[in-house]
Order: C-alpha cells, then structure tokens, then sequence
C-alpha cells in the first residue's frame, strides 16, 4: 500500500482531508484516529504533526506527504515538494518597531526571534548577515516587546496581530507558502502509485478551476463564440434542430466565467448555461 502522511491538525488538517475526499480517498471521521486504511485504493493514510511529516517522509518510512513549503524548507529533512497544492497560502517576513531597521541589510548584531529558526538562519546566511536566531513556539510579536529580540520573522496573512503590537513589515518576503505534496529527495519519479495519485489531486484542481459551459449561438457566430471558449484542446460543437444554429459545450476558467457569459450575451449566444466539475483527467 501507498503510505501517505496528512496533517492532523492546523490549518493544514481540514483542506488536506477535503482534498483527498474530492480525489475519491476515505478519510477519518475522528479526530482521534491517527492511521485510516482505504483498502480500496490501496492506501494507507498516517496523521501527523505538519512540522513533523517532511521527517518522516525523508526517512523513507512513509512514500509521500501533504505539508506546507515553510514546514519542509524549516526541518531541513531531505525531502522535495512534487505539486502544490493551492491552499494554505501565506507569506514569511521579517517585522520590527519603526525605526529600528529597514530590512535585513540592517540586522548585523541583532536578535531575531521565530518559530522557523532553519528558514531564517539559512535566510541570513545566504546574506551574509551576522545576526541571531533565537527559536520560539508561537506567538512571536511579544517578543520584541518583551526584549527578547529586535526584529521577528513570521508567517504575515493580513499585518493585524503585528500592527497591534506596534510593528511593521520590512524587507522583501522572505518565501511564499502553501501547502504541497513531498517525497524524499531522490525517491523514483516513475512510481505508478505516486503518479495516480498525484493525477486524482491534479484533477481536483483542476475541477475546481474550470467549469463546464454549455450555450446555442447562431452558426454565424461561431468562431467568435469558439474564440471566447476555445475550451482545452477545442469545444465541443452540435448542430441543432432549428437550423443555423449549434450547441456548444467547453471548459473555462471559473474566475472568468461571468465575464465570458457576459460576452457571449452579447454576440447573441442564449441558453448560457455553467456547471461545476467533480472530478477529471486531463
């Protein structure tokens, strides 16, 4: 069987588990249970720690995992992220008083204090920056308040939390975050069980990209409508009983489809019609 880590809790837990449950897998139903077999799909799934699944992974003891890009990069484990996953996103940035530093250029003799001592340390390293890195579990912002260090390094979603402790963001993004599925480094690419079920994740992006789009236009019309829903390899085309006119069938982005019902509208396509993708192969 297929041995797969998941997170068991976090922000990573319920989109994981909701993915894998679009991709046709068995999930647990309580929180309490830390091994699921889906004999079906011949898999095995172990609920972990997040920061804890890139370790496991590297070691070999289980094939591949679903974690977040900071956790990896952050345990240093030898292991790579093969697909991301779209969900989970963040951004990592330093943050400090006003005044005290316009970005890392600045922090030579400075202490700098986070819950991602691999990504910082590596961070400054790779700049040349004589700082220090002083590791801790959460909650990060009192640190400078409380004198512990000059400057924090933190995942930043919308800047409250910092601003209410009287911080800012400085400097470019450290790394951009999200959640992303890993094997240990060197691990065969070629594995047909790894490639299915990369191909049923895939297929759940996708669907949840796309929708379906069905609408008639006049046959006049046409290439036009064809050229606002050119679909993946080309729409699908029909004639219809009243003559002159066709029957379309395409997918298109979801993000565009009002705009693109919009336009067909208006070049005088009717029965304009979207429905959401479950599941796909492409």
């Amino acid at each position: 069987m297929l041995r797969i880590a998941v997170p068991n809790k976090g922000s990573l837990s319920g989109p994981a588990s909701a993915m894998l449950h679009e991709a046709g897998y068995k999930q647990r139903k309580e929180s309490k249970e830390l091994v699921l077999v889906d004999p079906d799909n011949e898999v095995e799934f172990f609920y972990l720690r997040p920061r804890d699944i890139a370790i496991y992974v590297s070691s070999g003891k289980l094939d591949i995992g679903i974690t977040g890009r900071d956790l990896l990069l952050d345990s240093g484990a030898n292991a790579e992220e093969i697909l991301e996953l779209g969900f989970a996103r963040s951004t990592f940035r330093y943050a400090t008083r006003p005044g005290t530093a316009e970005g890392p250029a600045d922090f030579h003799g400075m202490t700098i204090a986070t819950s991602y001592e691999g990504i910082v340390a590596k961070h400054l390293a790779d700049q040349g920056i004589d700082a220090s890195v002083v590791h801790l579990d959460g909650a990060v912002e009192t640190a400078v308040q409380l004198g512990v260090a000059q400057v924090i390094a933190d995942v930043v979603e919308t800047g409250t939390s910092l601003r209410n402790a009287g911080l800012e963001v400085i400097g470019e993004p450290i790394l951009t975050s999200e959640a992303v599925v890993v094997r240990r480094t060197g691990a065969s690419a070629d594995d047909p069980e790894v490639q299915r079920f990369l191909r049923r994740l895939q297929g759940v992006l996708v669907a949840r990209s796309y929708v379906m789009m069905d609408y008639d236009c006049r046959a006049e019309h046409l290439e036009q409508a064809v050229a606002l829903t050119p679909g993946l390899e080309s729409p699908t085309v029909s004639p219809l009983h009243n003559e002159g006119w066709v029957a379309v069938r395409a997918m298109v982005p979801a993000k565009d489809a009002q705009r693109i019902m919009d336009d067909l509208y208006a070049l005088g396509a009717r029965a304009i019609l979207t429905t959401e993708i479950h599941a796909c192969r492409l």
